[in-house]
């Protein structure tokens, strides 16, 4: 049948309603939902605030009442069909009277998948496929756990032009810019946990928080996440009290993305040392690469990435490069600094065992 004008002006507002500021990221999706009128007016709109709260379609089916039936709910994503803190979605548009269904994004998640299903067996017409491409950026890094079965990995670091993380002596403050520093806490604010080894957080010592401009801690902070074998020190930062912290026993980069995924972990920021960064890149667990690059050369120091077991320039990893940003100097005696966003080559990825953190 296709899709109306009203209907994709409809898709374009839930997808709206879904982004709006607020709403916690995960563990659930960003959803929007607009019911329409049969001559195309907008009866009522809804969006999902975050677990544990009224559903899209729930939220506009409430709003609309009784004006609900025989409209045209148009979703982003597939209804739900299932019972968890709140009831099917599915079963709440084909109670509440509603004549046609249109969404956007399948549910790949095998817990609410059978939504369409439902509706299909009911009498309601249902399209999907409006704005799909659309509805599953909204949802990148769900929608990447959910079909993958763990978490999504962007993998940052700041570097020198001669690729140093940290001087000869393990200075590394600061290798990037307050700029770049900024930027990443504003990257921080995007995943639901920091990943560091147990060397970093010896060595280190980082809070692994997520500030504000004024470097103070904001109100929804990410779990933060330390992989390794060796104890922490009860008086490193990690274990400070200002966000939920876990010990992940493991030196195997798929069985610390296993556990974080059991606790419903989408997205991880990996800012761990070059070790850990060589293991999660050896095993091809890396979706994102963020690289901050300073105008500094040290000539010697530390690597950004340990060894990859690469011996020959023909193997070499080459990510591609999808973004390029220069980052202008947040006070008057800096240089810019240059952020590289890069999607790695899974073909070329290297195999190899991971090292102690």
């Amino acid at each position: 049948m296709g899709f109306s004008e009203a209907e994709q002006r409809a898709m374009r507002r839930a997808l709206t309603l879904a982004a709006s500021p607020g709403v916690p990221l995960g563990p659930n999706p960003r959803v929007g939902c607009v019911l329409l009128a049969d001559d195309g007016s907008t009866v009522a709109e809804g969006h999902h605030r975050g677990a544990g709260t009224a559903h899209a379609e729930a939220d506009a089916l409430a709003r609309a009442g009784e004006r609900a039936r025989g409209t045209t709910a148009v979703v982003t994503l597939e209804p739900c069909n299932h019972t968890g803190r709140t009831g099917p979605c599915a079963r709440a548009l084909v109670e509440a009277g509603v004549r046609r269904v249109v969404f956007a994004q399948g549910d790949a998640n095998p817990v609410a998948v059978g939504g369409a299903d439902t509706l299909r067996a009911a009498g309601v017409e249902v399209e999907e496929g409006l704005l799909a491409g659309e509805a599953r950026a909204l949802n990148r890094t769900w929608t990447f756990a959910v079909e993958h079965a763990r978490p999504f990995v962007t993998w940052k670091f700041a570097t020198t032009l001669d690729g140093r993380s940290a001087a000869a002596d393990g200075t590394s403050r600061w290798v990037s810019g307050r700029a770049a520093r900024i930027d990443t806490h504003r990257l921080r604010a995007l995943a639901d946990t920091m990943l560091v080894g147990t060397a970093t957080v010896e060595v280190d010592d980082p809070a692994l928080t997520v500030r504000d401009e004024h470097d103070v801690p904001v109100a929804d902070q990410p779990l933060r996440a330390v992989m390794g074998l060796r104890d922490l020190d009860p008086g490193r930062r990690v274990l400070d009290g200002q966000a939920p912290t876990v010990l992940l026993r493991t030196r195997d980069p798929h069985e610390a993305l296993a556990d974080l995924r059991a606790r419903d972990r989408q997205h991880v920021f990996l800012e761990g040392g070059p070790t850990l960064a060589a293991a999660f890149l050896r095993a091809g667990l890396v979706d994102e690469v963020v690289a901050y690059v300073a105008p500094v050369l040290l000539g010697a120091g530390t690597s950004a990435v340990a060894d990859l077991g690469i011996t020959t320039i023909s193997a070499a990893l080459r990510p591609m490069v999808t973004d390029v940003t220069v980052l202008e100097p947040a006070t008057p005696d800096e240089q810019p600094n240059v952020r590289l966003t890069m999607t790695p080559d899974r073909s070329a990825a290297a195999a190899g065992h991971t090292e102690e953190h």
